[in-house]
């Protein structure tokens, strides 16, 4: 369900990738960087993509709702119509990160890297050492979903293309209305109508209704053991800080924002601290959940399907099934809180109106047909492909709707969920690697209120639209050079990695924050925030003067 912030754009932004091998190249060119005529492959469109039985080694990051990628239904449908054998490394979900930087360090990296968040900095690193090779003449030649995806979503070639002109990965195209508006938090419903309570608007409202969740027993069975908050520490949007701090400040997904001409980070800003002080004041009052500040996602969804714990009455994240599966009895008392407006009458809610991540699918040298694994990445971009790797198979977890039945958008529906998403399976990949889901086909889902998350998300997220932030405030996708990635890659990790220990140790009274405030400013000024804004700064003026 997500939707990251990409291109050469942010540096937190990532995402995934996956790619494939063969022997391609004309003479005189480099075998690596041009297809030729000699490319062991079928012609574009044609399948199976090999005629002899290829295997291509994979990267992929696990997945705690996919149970084997080796014998995954989608895998096997994706083998048997290309003819390509993937044989798979699944970089552990917690440490992915780590796993690639050691492999892409070492030397010892596969053919394709699928869904393991590459980001634009390192596209550009290792792109310009010739570890990852340039897909523009495969494009140019065996390229069909991919120019369909070119022509459907006018931007996505600008943003994936590195300003050498070269595109390193495949992207995922998500354009997910929930998601543009992701930065949300849910709240038991039931809780609310159980103790007379109205939904919160403001943040001394929210303040009082979590008071009530914990002092006056909501769920009924006569024991103080309601949570009343609680987050993760990963996202994309399950930390407690996005939500709440957009009462104080307004800013984009990636804490930034512009402010006459000038981009500003929202975390040294006094709006900052004032936000930190009403979290902490939370805290310290047993309101929020100790667990916020260690569990990743996966924690907080054993949490919430865990029917001897008393679920939280608040809960931040992007929707729903981040912390419950939506066929749940718990999934129906929660809907989501408004934003929230702050003492001084700031009301918004960070708004991302690029729906591509790239990162997705990247091709490595090791890759003897890289024309194979190219094919391969353009078919996961079909409909057909995009379907059985996010929802599963046709007529077994989706079907196609009878004429007549219509859509979230109000027009003729063009499928139909009858499996539930969110769960432990072995039949797709859950929305893992490239895939091309525009807004048409996302709300061209049959509209039943009954069963459909995607118009559940939809009518919830329009309690946010009124409040999102104006794009000429929001950052855009960027583009740097190597040097400008380089340092940008040192300085953002140092930055966030203290950002965040900060906020945790404030918020949870290990730091008093009107004492340590200064210090905490003059530290991000020693660790060059200056130079990080600049960099930022001189893309930003770029690409004003490109308008």
């Amino acid at each position: 369900m997500k939707k990251g912030l990409t291109a050469l754009v942010a540096i937190t932004a990532s995402l995934a990738l996956l790619s494939a091998c063969a022997d391609s190249g004309q003479k005189g060119a480099d075998p690596k960087t041009e297809a030729g005529g000699d490319d062991q492959v079928t012609a574009a469109g044609v399948f199976p993509i090999t005629k002899e039985k290829t295997t291509l080694r994979v990267m992929v990051k696990g997945s705690s709702i996919v149970e084997n990628f080796a014998t995954n239904e989608f895998t096997k449908w994706l083998e048997e119509k290309t003819n390509i054998h993937i044989d798979w490394e699944v970089a552990p979900e917690k440490t992915f990160a780590e796993k690639l930087n050691v492999s892409l360090a070492s030397g010892d990296y596969p053919d394709v890297l699928l869904n393991m968040s590459v980001t634009p900095v390192q596209q550009s690193i290792y792109g310009k050492d010739g570890v990852f090779i340039p897909l523009n003449p495969y494009i140019d030649k065996y390229g069909v979903e991919m120019k369909k995806m070119f022509e459907q979503v006018s931007y996505v070639k600008d943003l994936i293309t590195m300003p050498d002109g070269k595109i390193y990965s495949v992207p995922q195209v998500n354009d997910c209305y929930h998601c543009s508006l992701g930065q949300k938090m849910w709240i038991n419903q039931t809780w609310l109508d159980k103790l007379g309570l109205k939904m919160p608007e403001t943040t001394d409202e929210f303040y009082q209704v979590l008071k009530a969740f914990k002092e006056k027993d909501p769920n009924g069975n006569g024991k103080a053991d309601e949570i009343p908050l609680v987050g993760a520490t990963n996202g994309p949007s399950s930390t407690l800080d996005l939500f709440l701090t957009s009462a104080f400040i307004e800013k984009d997904f990636n804490l930034k924002f512009v402010k006459d001409g000038k981009i500003q980070v929202a975390y040294n800003q006094p709006e900052w601290k004032e936000s930190l002080k009403y979290i902490h004041k939370l805290f310290a009052e047993g309101l929020i959940s100790p667990q916020s500040f260690t569990q990743d996602r996966n924690q907080l969804k054993q949490m919430g399907m865990n029917p001897e714990i008393p679920i939280a009455g608040a809960i931040a994240s992007q929707n729903q099934t981040v912390f419950v599966d939506a066929d749940n009895p718990r999934f129906k008392d929660y809907v989501s809180v408004p934003p929230l407006k702050g003492p001084s009458g700031i009301r918004s809610t960070a708004y991302n109106p690029y729906a591509v991540s790239t990162g997705q699918y990247v091709i490595t040298n090791k890759a003897k047909n890289p024309a194979a694994a190219f094919r391969m990445a353009d078919l996961l971009l079909s409909e057909e492909a995009t379907l059985r790797s996010t929802q599963g198979r046709p007529d077994q977890e989706w079907v196609r709707p009878a004429q007549g039945e219509l859509g979230v958008n109000g027009k003729q529906a063009k499928w139909k969920p009858i499996a539930t998403f969110g769960k432990l399976q072995n039949i797709h990949w859950a929305q893992a690697g490239p895939s091309l889901r525009t807004n048409d086909l996302r709300l061209s889902v049959v509209a039943d209120p009954k069963n459909s998350l995607e118009l559940i998300l939809y009518n919830e997220t329009k309690k946010y639209e009124p409040y999102a932030t104006d794009p000429s405030k929001i950052v855009p996708p960027l583009f740097f050079t190597n040097e400008q990635a380089e340092e940008l890659s040192t300085l953002e990790k140092t930055l966030t990695d203290y950002r965040t220990e900060f906020f945790a140790k404030t918020v949870t009274g290990s730091l008093d924050i009107d004492k340590e405030w200064n210090n905490y400013l003059s530290t991000l000024d020693k660790m060059n925030i200056k130079r990080y804004l600049e960099i930022y700064q001189q893309a930003y003026t770029q690409y004003k003067s490109k308008k």
